[in-house]
């Protein structure tokens, strides 16, 4: 018995590391004939790049639509019929966000351990607060070296009055209160968030005065005036529209990781997620093929709703520049070599199979709304482990921010340059830090950075009000830095396998080392008269074997994984 296992160990190792090239088998001489002809050339591979010519079609049609239509200065109902399929599209894949995070965390954390996923989570969000760090450092340094802000560009009458109290510790304690909701069906269509609100009594002393003194005009505006010079602001926690997505992460990531520990009683459960999350990736291939109407509707919609195109583009010019340098420079060297010392394998074959969910993140300017695109091209086309895709991506699209943390470096400085003012050493680490807090409490939906402004404006002392000169262009700078942000997602959901490989590969040699142990014997031993426990029926005894038989193998893993590194030293002193 004990080298049946050990030789079905081996032949689990063996198949994971691929058949050797001496043993290969001939190719079979009886095949059926109505058997389905191979694609070969360039067939072949229009037949697997077939949903990306799709959307990039797409993105080309909106262009193309939207900047030829302009001359002809349509009317805003007309701008809105044109950009009405692009809505519907996009409600489309918000619709499937939500069940397709929650069936994906809770099948992905429930496959694996309690231990396993301990060490996934710590990996990630190491990853995550590393690589936000960095791109708000990159930003920091190409705004400083570029220096796109022009003084001549500040422009008084665009000011706007609003001195709202925005600070880093309202939004610390705000992403604390969305990771711990305190109703879970109130998580799925709203937010808390702070707000300041004049102090109630404060409102009620002018009222009564205004009531009380029959006071003209000019003496009424004073009165006002004066009291609105005293008037004190208290914080207030309210609730706003839109899904508490870090709250239903959080729960659901708790719940996947006891689900798991519960054994043969929970795998209905399992098995219920996991048919959602294969429900769901089917609908998500039906709505691909809408792609080329919707994604060109967004696109060409936004273009002809913006006012003056060429003066804005021509005004923040080296701004766009900047943080579109910053994105290159993090996608195609930073990530690819990331990608190469971790993996060892191409990564630019890597960022090629991801083309598909960038353009679509890129139409979108979510990535959120790309995520369902984002787990087929990383399952389906690259072959990513799913237990990985399944517990990083829904984390990394609420949390994993590369892009944001550097618009907001480069924005904030860009500000505080065109304002005139000069930052020292202090400042810039404020920016650095605050940039990366900031960066990993927003939220995975459109121009979510502007608000998230504020906060590192508030800490540098800049003007607040020159915010509304970035509203002309962040449309598509928002589609530049989301690209960023969906492929920090993949690239960390492909090292964080690699880091996990053998805990993945013990897991999978724990299964097939335990399943064929006889009822009764979950250690390898038998009981003491072989037969059932009196009162105990056989479906029971069997149930309870699989329970302890699920939790000697979370208890011995260290032990499979010092027999999975003997068996590849082994392998590679045969080899």
């Amino acid at each position: 018995m004990e080298m049946e296992k050990s030789g079905k160990f081996s032949d689990y190792l063996f198949a994971k590391m691929g058949p050797p090239t001496s043993t290969e088998l001939p190719p079979k001489t009886t095949e059926r004939s109505d058997a389905p002809v191979e694609l070969t050339g360039y067939r072949r591979w229009l037949s697997e790049n077939l949903m990306l010519l799709v959307t990039l079609s797409g993105v080309l049609l909106g262009v193309v639509l939207g900047l030829s239509l302009r001359p002809l200065n349509l009317h805003g109902d007309s701008i809105m019929l044109i950009s009405y399929p692009g809505e519907l599209f996009m409600r489309v894949l918000k619709l499937m966000i939500l069940p397709l995070v929650i069936s994906s965390l809770i099948a992905g954390s429930a496959s694996l351990n309690a231990k396993m996923n301990g060490k996934i989570a710590l990996r990630t969000l190491v990853y995550f607060a590393s690589t936000s760090f960095f791109n708000a450092a990159l930003g920091i340094a190409l705004v400083l070296l570029i220096h796109p802000g022009n003084p001549d560009l500040h422009n008084a009458d665009d000011r706007s009055t609003d001195r709202r109290a925005v600070n880093l510790l309202d939004s610390l304690l705000d992403l604390g209160r969305n990771v711990f909701p305190d109703n879970l069906f109130q998580a799925s269509i709203q937010q808390a968030h702070t707000v300041y609100l004049p102090k109630p009594s404060i409102l009620h002393a002018f009222n009564e005065t205004m009531n009380d003194t029959l006071a003209s005009g000019s003496e009424a505006q004073r009165l006002s005036e004066d009291l609105a010079e005293e008037v004190v602001l208290v914080r207030d926690i309210q609730y706003r529209s839109g899904t508490n997505t870090l709250g239903i992460v959080f729960f659901c990531l708790v719940f996947g990781t006891f689900l798991g520990t519960i054994g043969q009683k929970g795998q209905v459960v399992v098995d219920f997620f996991a048919a959602i999350f294969e429900v769901i990736m089917k609908m998500v291939t039906c709505v691909m093929w809408l792609t080329p109407v919707g994604i060109s509707s967004v696109i060409a919609g936004k273009i002809l709703s913006v006012g003056d195109l060429g003066l804005v583009m021509s005004q923040l010019m080296w701004f766009i520049v900047t943080v579109a340098i910053g994105v290159f420079i993090y996608q195609f060297v930073v990530m690819q070599a990331i990608y190469f010392v971790v993996v060892r394998r191409n990564p630019f074959k890597f960022y090629a199979g991801l083309i598909q969910a960038m353009l679509t993140a890129f139409a979108t300017a979510s990535t959120a709304a790309a995520l369902p695109i984002t787990f087929r091209c990383m399952n389906e086309k690259l072959k990513v482990d799913p237990r990985i895709t399944r517990f990083v991506l829904p984390i990394g699209c609420n949390i994993n921010m590369d892009g944001t943390a550097l618009y907001i470096a480069v924005a904030s400085i860009f500000i505080a340059q065109m304002s005139g003012m000069v930052l020292g050493f202090g400042e810039l680490l404020t920016v650095l830090l605050t940039s990366t807090a900031a960066s990993m409490s927003s939220a995975s939906v459109p121009s979510a950075a502007l608000v998230l402004l504020l906060v590192v404006l508030t800490a540098i002392d800049a003007p607040v009000q020159d915010v509304t000169l970035l509203f002309a262009v962040d449309w598509f700078v928002d589609r530049i830095r989301t690209t960023n942000n969906m492929l920090g997602d993949c690239y960390t959901a492909a090292v964080v396998e690699e880091l996990s490989r053998k805990e993945l590969m013990a897991l999978d040699a724990a299964s097939v080392n335990y399943q064929d142990m006889p009822a009764g014997t979950p250690n390898g031993h038998g009981h003491h008269d072989g037969g059932l426990l009196e009162g105990q029926t056989e479906l029971e005894a069997s149930s309870k074997c699989v329970m302890t038989m699920t939790d000697s193998v979370v208890v011995d893993i260290s032990a499979v994984m010092n027999n999975v590194n003997l068996q590849q030293e082994h392998c590679n002193r045969r080899v």
